[in-house]
């Protein structure tokens, strides 16, 4: 069973709908980013970045609909949210469609976030909840990129992509570095709650 008392627990199950979904989201990484850089085809770029939101939800809604939460899931989704943020910050820089301390900052986030991945595991944990703040800041960021590359041309359509774009970077930016600050707090009281370690797993 995956549902108890009516709390969705994510299973072992590998081949779902949600996680073949993930699976599609990941091979479109590269595809992306050959788009952008090589024959720099930004129409496709772009549509491959729309297919890639609207994924995201749908591989979402179908684990909760379907009651597919798995914990391979819990791995894909926000992998290939991440792989998608930073080869679409590359592709961008590279085209310099964005300024490189952008590019530049964005990864330089999950790099602190990883640095204190050691010191949760002193307490039993390998991360902690994802907050609500960081799920916004994907949201804005996965919005913003698509509008840069909309943007990177002329007449009305570009120009508003821009202006949209960039208010969509500069939030997401701010939120994400939020979040992971947030994040940073949570794990300093957690080392300072001494008392307080993961829940053993029972192996089921």
């Amino acid at each position: 069973m995956d549902e108890q008392d009516g709390t969705v627990v994510a299973t072992h199950r590998v081949l779902t709908i949600p996680n073949i979904i993930s699976i599609i989201r990941l091979a479109g990484v590269p595809l992306f980013l050959w788009l952008v850089l090589v024959p720099e085809a930004d129409g496709w770029a772009f549509t491959v970045l729309a297919l890639s939101g609207v994924s995201d939800y749908a591989d979402g809604y179908l684990a909760r609909r379907l009651h597919q939460t798995s914990k391979l899931g819990e791995i894909l989704d926000p992998v290939a949210d991440r792989l998608y943020i930073l080869s679409t910050i590359i592709g961008l820089a590279v085209r310099d469609i964005i300024p490189w301390w952008l590019a530049v900052l964005l990864p330089a986030r999950d790099a602190f976030l990883w640095v204190l991945v050691p010191f949760l595991r002193t307490r039993g944990y390998s991360s902690l909840p994802v907050h609500f703040l960081g799920k916004a800041a994907t949201a804005n960021l996965l919005y913003a990129f698509p509008l840069l590359l909309l943007g990177d041309g002329t007449g009305t359509v570009a120009t508003l992509a821009k202006v949209f774009g960039w208010a969509f970077a500069i939030w997401g930016t701010a939120l994400y570095w939020w979040a992971g600050l947030l994040y940073a707090w949570q794990v300093r009281k957690l080392l300072t709650d001494h008392e307080r370690r993961a829940p053993a797993l029972d192996g089921g």
